[in-house]
């Protein structure tokens, strides 16, 4: 049973608590969240409490609302003062603490993290994290190309290999696509040479006419 709750009626508490108490089966109790108040008394029914390691649990004295004159007020204060003996009756069944440590640590209003509450007797372990299990290495011979590496290669592919991007090797690229297409000079194969730009002094070898029909390539 799972418990995450900041508590409530005493009575529906201690109901649920002798439900649970006289359950033929084995009762695992693991506090998740929060047994605080009217839920800690119904986690002391299991027989084994597991707490969270960020779970917390919380105790403290009875409470109600009175109306009326002293003797109203007088029935009130003797009414708390029984339940919360019947309230320890479940915490020393389940801690093994004695009445009057069980008492003070209500008075205080006791909160207690998984480390308290194991040590205090409230519950019995911490709940350990779910651990994926380490991949076994495969054994000689194994591992070796196979039906199934083909098919993860399949479903996922080798990243592609790096690549190096330049603009400027780029746009010579276009305009020597354009001047193959239009008329003109042969686009250069090497990416490097598309790259290079000639000395102000050299020639290029191209005809005025061949440049002007570039340069009105560009400008549509």
């Amino acid at each position: 049973m799972w418990i995450n709750s900041p508590g409530g009626d005493c009575v529906a508490a201690a109901q649920i608590y002798n439900m649970l108490s006289n359950y033929k089966g084995k009762v695992t109790v693991k506090i998740d969240g929060i047994a605080a108040s009217a839920a800690s008394v119904i986690a002391m029914a299991g027989d084994t409490v597991l707490v969270s390691p960020v779970s917390m649990l919380m105790i403290h004295n009875p409470a109600t609302i009175a109306w009326g004159d002293h003797a109203e007020m007088q029935k009130a204060i003797d009414m708390l003062a029984e339940v919360k003996e019947s309230i320890i009756n479940a915490y020393v069944l389940k801690t093994g603490l004695s009445r009057p440590k069980l008492s003070h640590l209500m008075d205080a209003e006791t909160w207690m993290d998984a480390n308290k509450a194991v040590e205090l007797g409230f519950a019995d372990e911490i709940m350990a994290r779910a651990k994926a299990e380490p991949e076994k290495e495969p054994e000689e011979g194994e591992g070796d190309s196979s039906e199934e590496d083909e098919e993860d290669e399949k479903k996922f592919p080798p990243a592609s290999s790096s690549m190096l991007f330049s603009r400027r090797a780029a746009n010579n690229a276009l305009l020597n696509k354009l001047a193959a297409k239009y008329g003109g000079e042969k686009p250069k194969a090497d990416i490097q040479a598309q790259a290079e730009i000639p000395a102000p002094d050299a020639e290029t070898g191209r005809s005025v006419d061949a440049l002007m029909e570039r340069l009105n390539l560009l400008k549509r």
